[in-house]
């Protein structure tokens, strides 16, 4: 299980390799990749500024991670999130996850990025032709912490 924040683009190639590399146990690799949109609340987007707490943020993907491997039978989990300046079409997070069979790798996977988009402490900002203006939470991405509480 790992975790990483840094300024740095991933490579998802590398990444999902590096997860599963010589584990003839897995079945299943499931990803997610998030990335920067051009329009967000009907605002054109010219660019992101991503922020965090060094030292929390990475305690609590660490945190959200954990709770995933006790839900499901993990072979493997990885995080990759991205902060500083970032433009359309970057890469923002990977969620990556191995297990025996996919439906463990798909619910952790889904899991993981459904508990970062609310529990993670990072700070969105975004260049609009308005001005720069902070994202708020979304009701979406609390809606869909919510299945989770019984499961």
């Amino acid at each position: 299980m790992a975790v990483r924040v840094q300024t740095a683009d991933f490579d998802l190639s590398t990444e999902i390799a590096a997860l599963r590399a010589q584990d003839a146990r897995i079945g299943a690799v499931v990803s997610f990749a998030g990335t920067v949109r051009d329009m967000n609340d009907g605002a054109s987007v010219a660019a992101m500024e991503l922020e965090h707490y060094p030292g929390m943020t990475e305690q609590a993907l660490e945190k959200i991670v954990a709770q995933a491997a006790e839900r499901w039978p993990l072979y493997g989990a990885l995080v990759v999130h991205r902060v500083g300046p970032l433009a359309p079409l970057d890469q923002i997070v990977l969620v990556a996850c191995t297990a025996a069979h996919r439906g463990e790798a798909f619910a952790a996977c889904e899991f993981i990025i459904d508990y970062l988009k609310t529990d993670a402490p990072f700070w969105k900002k975004e260049q609009t032709p308005d001005g720069a203006r902070w994202v708020d939470a979304r009701v979406s991405d609390d809606a869909a912490l919510a299945k989770w509480a019984d499961r």
